[in-house]
Protein backbone atom coordinates (compact mmCIF):
# COMPACT_ATOMS: atom_id res chain seq x y z
CA UNK A 1 0.00 0.00 0.00
CA UNK A 2 1.38 3.42 -1.07
CA UNK A 3 1.37 6.04 1.91
CA UNK A 4 0.99 9.51 0.18
CA UNK A 5 3.11 12.10 1.26
CA UNK A 6 1.13 15.64 2.67
CA UNK A 7 3.13 18.32 2.90
CA UNK A 8 1.21 20.22 5.83
CA UNK A 9 2.15 17.48 8.34
CA UNK A 10 5.10 17.02 10.15
CA UNK A 11 7.60 13.58 9.86
CA UNK A 12 5.47 12.42 12.84
CA UNK A 13 1.50 12.61 11.35
CA UNK A 14 -0.19 13.47 15.01
CA UNK A 15 1.91 16.88 13.92
CA UNK A 16 1.06 19.46 11.44
CA UNK A 17 4.17 20.99 9.47
CA UNK A 18 3.35 24.36 10.33
CA UNK A 19 3.08 22.91 14.74
CA UNK A 20 6.86 21.66 14.30
CA UNK A 21 8.15 24.89 12.97
CA UNK A 22 6.64 26.42 16.26
CA UNK A 23 7.93 23.88 18.22
CA UNK A 24 11.52 24.46 16.60
CA UNK A 25 11.57 28.11 17.23
CA UNK A 26 10.60 27.45 20.71
CA UNK A 27 13.29 25.28 21.31
CA UNK A 28 15.98 27.66 20.20
CA UNK A 29 15.47 29.57 23.98
CA UNK A 30 14.39 26.70 25.69
CA UNK A 31 14.95 23.50 26.91
CA UNK A 32 12.96 20.67 25.65
CA UNK A 33 11.83 19.55 29.46
CA UNK A 34 10.62 23.02 29.23
CA UNK A 35 8.74 22.51 25.84
CA UNK A 36 7.52 19.40 26.61
CA UNK A 37 5.70 20.88 30.14
CA UNK A 38 4.33 24.12 28.52
CA UNK A 39 3.15 22.37 25.61
CA UNK A 40 1.65 19.27 27.10
CA UNK A 41 3.90 17.11 24.48
CA UNK A 42 5.99 13.56 25.32
CA UNK A 43 9.82 14.63 25.76
CA UNK A 44 10.36 12.63 22.66
CA UNK A 45 8.26 14.37 20.78
CA UNK A 46 9.66 17.62 21.31
CA UNK A 47 12.91 16.39 20.59
CA UNK A 48 12.00 15.10 17.10
CA UNK A 49 9.95 17.78 16.19
CA UNK A 50 13.22 20.06 17.16
CA UNK A 51 15.39 17.90 14.77
CA UNK A 52 12.91 18.33 12.04
CA UNK A 53 12.80 22.14 12.15
CA UNK A 54 16.81 22.38 12.13
CA UNK A 55 16.97 19.55 9.10
CA UNK A 56 14.94 22.16 7.29
CA UNK A 57 16.63 25.17 8.40
CA UNK A 58 19.71 23.33 7.09
CA UNK A 59 18.28 22.48 3.84
CA UNK A 60 17.32 25.67 3.06
CA UNK A 61 20.41 27.60 3.28
CA UNK A 62 21.81 24.62 0.93
CA UNK A 63 25.86 23.42 0.32
CA UNK A 64 28.06 26.03 1.66
CA UNK A 65 31.05 26.87 -0.46
CA UNK A 66 33.11 29.00 2.07
CA UNK A 67 35.87 31.33 0.70
CA UNK A 68 37.31 31.80 4.66
CA UNK A 69 37.09 28.84 7.53
CA UNK A 70 37.32 28.55 11.40
CA UNK A 71 38.60 25.71 12.28
CA UNK A 72 38.54 24.26 16.17
CA UNK A 73 37.45 21.36 18.04
CA UNK A 74 35.24 20.52 21.01
CA UNK A 75 35.47 18.22 24.13
CA UNK A 76 31.92 16.09 24.15
CA UNK A 77 31.33 13.60 26.90
CA UNK A 78 33.89 12.76 29.66
CA UNK A 79 38.03 12.18 28.70
CA UNK A 80 39.48 13.44 25.64
CA UNK A 81 36.40 12.97 22.82
CA UNK A 82 36.51 16.14 20.42
CA UNK A 83 34.86 16.82 17.39
CA UNK A 84 36.10 19.47 14.82
CA UNK A 85 34.02 22.24 13.93
CA UNK A 86 34.69 23.72 10.76
CA UNK A 87 32.81 27.96 10.15
CA UNK A 88 32.49 29.91 7.26
CA UNK A 89 33.94 33.18 8.54
CA UNK A 90 32.51 35.47 6.01
CA UNK A 91 28.34 34.24 6.59
CA UNK A 92 29.14 33.93 10.28
CA UNK A 93 28.28 30.00 10.74
CA UNK A 94 29.14 26.71 11.43
CA UNK A 95 28.89 24.73 8.49
CA UNK A 96 30.70 21.07 9.73
CA UNK A 97 30.87 18.77 12.45
CA UNK A 98 32.68 16.11 12.63
CA UNK A 99 35.30 13.49 12.91
CA UNK A 100 36.15 11.06 15.95
CA UNK A 101 38.95 13.08 17.28
CA UNK A 102 41.62 15.58 16.77
CA UNK A 103 43.23 13.76 14.34
CA UNK A 104 44.72 14.41 10.50
CA UNK A 105 42.12 11.90 9.09
CA UNK A 106 39.22 13.48 11.29
CA UNK A 107 39.93 16.36 9.84
CA UNK A 108 40.42 15.12 5.80
CA UNK A 109 36.98 13.83 6.41
CA UNK A 110 35.86 17.94 6.26
CA UNK A 111 37.61 18.51 3.14
CA UNK A 112 35.52 15.18 1.32
CA UNK A 113 32.66 16.20 2.67
CA UNK A 114 33.06 19.62 0.93
CA UNK A 115 34.51 17.80 -2.46
CA UNK A 116 37.96 18.89 -4.13
CA UNK A 117 36.37 21.67 -6.00
CA UNK A 118 34.80 23.85 -3.44
CA UNK A 119 37.59 23.11 -1.08
CA UNK A 120 40.62 24.27 -3.52
CA UNK A 121 38.58 27.72 -3.49
CA UNK A 122 38.97 28.69 0.20
CA UNK A 123 41.40 31.21 0.81
CA UNK A 124 42.09 31.75 4.04
CA UNK A 125 42.04 28.98 7.65
CA UNK A 126 42.02 30.57 10.45
CA UNK A 127 43.35 27.56 13.03
CA UNK A 128 45.13 26.95 16.23
CA UNK A 129 49.33 25.70 16.22
CA UNK A 130 47.72 21.76 15.98
CA UNK A 131 49.95 20.23 13.69
CA UNK A 132 47.09 17.77 12.22
CA UNK A 133 45.41 20.49 11.41
CA UNK A 134 47.78 22.43 9.25
CA UNK A 135 48.71 18.62 7.45
CA UNK A 136 45.30 17.92 6.18
CA UNK A 137 44.66 21.91 5.07
CA UNK A 138 47.85 21.22 2.73
CA UNK A 139 46.97 18.15 1.20
CA UNK A 140 46.79 17.90 -2.42
CA UNK A 141 42.51 18.17 -3.32
CA UNK A 142 41.60 19.73 -0.29
CA UNK A 143 43.32 23.48 0.29
CA UNK A 144 46.69 23.58 -0.66
CA UNK A 145 47.16 26.81 -1.58
CA UNK A 146 44.91 28.56 1.30
CA UNK A 147 46.53 30.80 3.65
CA UNK A 148 46.95 29.69 7.27
CA UNK A 149 46.07 32.40 10.43
CA UNK A 150 46.30 30.90 13.10
CA UNK A 151 43.81 32.31 15.86
CA UNK A 152 44.50 34.89 18.23
CA UNK A 153 42.74 33.49 20.96
CA UNK A 154 44.13 30.45 20.67
CA UNK A 155 47.96 32.69 20.66
CA UNK A 156 46.77 34.56 23.64
CA UNK A 157 45.74 31.20 25.38
CA UNK A 158 49.48 30.20 25.67
CA UNK A 159 50.36 33.47 27.12
CA UNK A 160 47.90 33.16 29.35
CA UNK A 161 49.15 30.14 30.09
CA UNK A 162 52.87 31.23 30.32
CA UNK A 163 51.10 34.33 33.11
CA UNK A 164 49.80 31.79 35.53
CA UNK A 165 53.67 29.66 35.08
CA UNK A 166 54.77 33.16 36.50
CA UNK A 167 52.52 33.19 39.33
CA UNK A 168 52.59 29.82 40.32
CA UNK A 169 56.47 30.51 40.32
CA UNK A 170 55.82 33.47 42.40
CA UNK A 171 54.02 31.88 45.09
CA UNK A 172 57.06 29.20 45.44
CA UNK A 173 59.52 31.89 46.04
CA UNK A 174 58.00 34.26 48.12
CA UNK A 175 56.88 33.39 51.46
CA UNK A 176 55.09 34.49 54.41
CA UNK A 177 52.83 37.26 54.19
CA UNK A 178 53.52 38.18 50.93
CA UNK A 179 51.60 35.31 49.55
CA UNK A 180 48.79 36.06 50.44
CA UNK A 181 48.51 38.24 47.33
CA UNK A 182 49.18 36.02 45.31
CA UNK A 183 46.34 33.09 46.34
CA UNK A 184 43.70 32.84 44.95
CA UNK A 185 44.18 35.51 42.38
CA UNK A 186 44.73 33.66 39.53
CA UNK A 187 41.18 34.28 38.08
CA UNK A 188 41.73 38.02 38.18
CA UNK A 189 45.15 37.62 36.48
CA UNK A 190 43.99 35.47 33.59
CA UNK A 191 40.94 37.53 32.89
CA UNK A 192 40.43 40.53 30.94
CA UNK A 193 40.11 43.76 33.27
CA UNK A 194 36.95 44.54 31.74
CA UNK A 195 35.29 41.36 32.64
CA UNK A 196 36.46 41.42 36.51
CA UNK A 197 33.86 42.93 39.37
CA UNK A 198 35.23 45.81 40.94
CA UNK A 199 36.18 43.96 43.92
CA UNK A 200 38.63 41.54 41.33
CA UNK A 201 39.91 44.75 40.16
CA UNK A 202 40.61 46.20 43.56
CA UNK A 203 42.72 42.76 44.25
CA UNK A 204 44.11 42.41 41.05
CA UNK A 205 45.46 45.74 41.64
CA UNK A 206 46.63 44.98 45.05
CA UNK A 207 48.46 41.61 43.69
CA UNK A 208 50.21 43.75 41.08
CA UNK A 209 51.48 46.82 43.68
CA UNK A 210 52.88 43.90 45.99
CA UNK A 211 54.73 41.76 43.28
CA UNK A 212 56.71 43.38 40.71
CA UNK A 213 57.75 40.48 38.74
CA UNK A 214 54.11 39.78 38.49
CA UNK A 215 53.12 43.15 37.27
CA UNK A 216 55.74 43.06 34.69
CA UNK A 217 54.62 39.81 33.23
CA UNK A 218 50.89 41.24 33.56
CA UNK A 219 51.61 44.69 31.52
CA UNK A 220 53.41 42.30 28.87
CA UNK A 221 50.80 39.91 28.51
CA UNK A 222 48.19 42.65 28.52
CA UNK A 223 50.52 44.52 25.68
CA UNK A 224 51.26 41.74 23.35
CA UNK A 225 47.08 41.87 22.21
CA UNK A 226 48.51 45.14 19.91
CA UNK A 227 49.84 42.81 17.77
CA UNK A 228 46.82 42.18 16.02
CA UNK A 229 45.70 45.92 15.39
CA UNK A 230 48.85 46.75 12.55
CA UNK A 231 47.64 46.87 9.08
CA UNK A 232 51.54 45.75 7.72
CA UNK A 233 53.46 43.12 8.27
CA UNK A 234 56.50 45.46 9.00
CA UNK A 235 55.12 47.43 11.48
CA UNK A 236 54.30 44.15 13.15
CA UNK A 237 57.45 42.73 13.13
CA UNK A 238 58.75 45.66 14.94
CA UNK A 239 56.39 45.48 17.59
CA UNK A 240 57.09 41.91 18.18
CA UNK A 241 60.93 42.52 17.85
CA UNK A 242 61.14 45.13 20.89
CA UNK A 243 58.57 43.15 22.74
CA UNK A 244 60.77 40.24 22.88
CA UNK A 245 63.83 42.68 23.20
CA UNK A 246 62.07 43.72 26.53
CA UNK A 247 62.08 40.57 28.55
CA UNK A 248 65.80 40.95 28.54
CA UNK A 249 66.71 40.83 32.65
CA UNK A 250 63.49 40.59 33.54
CA UNK A 251 63.64 37.06 34.97
CA UNK A 252 60.51 35.81 32.58
CA UNK A 253 62.13 32.35 31.22
CA UNK A 254 57.95 31.50 30.75
CA UNK A 255 57.33 34.19 28.54
CA UNK A 256 60.92 34.00 26.72
CA UNK A 257 59.96 29.93 26.06
CA UNK A 258 56.41 31.84 24.35
CA UNK A 259 58.26 34.16 22.19
CA UNK A 260 60.50 31.65 20.88
CA UNK A 261 56.91 29.86 20.10
CA UNK A 262 55.63 32.86 18.36
CA UNK A 263 58.78 33.36 16.14
CA UNK A 264 58.80 29.76 15.35
CA UNK A 265 55.25 29.61 13.94
CA UNK A 266 55.32 33.89 12.72
CA UNK A 267 54.25 33.52 9.52
CA UNK A 268 50.53 32.07 10.05
CA UNK A 269 50.53 34.77 12.85
CA UNK A 270 51.37 38.15 10.95
CA UNK A 271 49.30 36.64 7.73
CA UNK A 272 46.35 38.56 9.72
CA UNK A 273 47.99 42.18 9.36
CA UNK A 274 47.53 42.31 5.72
CA UNK A 275 44.75 44.34 4.88
CA UNK A 276 42.96 41.12 3.04
CA UNK A 277 43.18 38.72 5.43
CA UNK A 278 40.89 41.18 8.07
CA UNK A 279 38.47 38.02 8.82
CA UNK A 280 36.84 37.92 12.41
CA UNK A 281 39.24 36.40 14.40
CA UNK A 282 36.68 36.29 17.47
CA UNK A 283 33.66 34.40 15.59
CA UNK A 284 35.46 31.09 15.94
CA UNK A 285 35.88 31.58 19.97
CA UNK A 286 32.73 33.31 20.38
CA UNK A 287 31.12 30.20 18.82
CA UNK A 288 32.43 28.03 20.93
CA UNK A 289 31.02 30.28 24.18
CA UNK A 290 27.66 29.26 22.43
CA UNK A 291 27.98 25.84 21.79
CA UNK A 292 29.39 25.57 25.89
CA UNK A 293 26.02 27.01 26.54
CA UNK A 294 24.35 24.28 24.63
CA UNK A 295 25.90 22.07 26.35
CA UNK A 296 25.05 23.44 29.61
CA UNK A 297 21.76 23.48 28.95
CA UNK A 298 21.35 19.85 27.75
CA UNK A 299 23.65 19.09 30.63
CA UNK A 300 25.41 17.08 28.02
CA UNK A 301 23.84 15.69 24.96
CA UNK A 302 23.72 12.07 24.69
CA UNK A 303 22.53 12.04 21.20
CA UNK A 304 25.41 13.15 19.13
CA UNK A 305 22.99 14.07 16.19
CA UNK A 306 20.72 15.94 18.08
CA UNK A 307 24.30 17.96 19.14
CA UNK A 308 25.38 18.55 15.57
CA UNK A 309 22.33 19.72 14.37
CA UNK A 310 22.13 22.49 17.43
CA UNK A 311 25.68 23.75 16.91
CA UNK A 312 24.94 24.13 12.86
CA UNK A 313 21.81 25.61 13.07
CA UNK A 314 22.94 27.78 16.63
CA UNK A 315 23.85 30.59 14.29
CA UNK A 316 21.09 30.70 11.90
CA UNK A 317 17.92 33.11 11.67
CA UNK A 318 14.80 31.98 13.20
CA UNK A 319 12.02 31.16 10.37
Amino acid sequence: MKRERLEWLADNPRYTHRFAIRIGRYCRTATIKDVAEDNHLDWHAVKELDKQYMREQLARIGQPAPRAIGIDEISIGPGHSYRIIVSDLIRRRPIWFGGTDRSEASMDAFYTWLGSKKSGRIRLIVLDMWKAFRASAHKPGHAPEALLIYDKFHVMKHLQEALDMVRKAEYTRVSGSDRRFIKGQKYNLLTNSENLTQSGRDALKLLLAANQRLNTAYLLKESFGQLWSYKRPAWALRFFINWWDSLDDQGLPQYEKFARMVWTHWDGIVSYCHPDNKVPLGFVEGLNNKIRTIQRKAYGYRDEEYLRLKILTCMLPKR
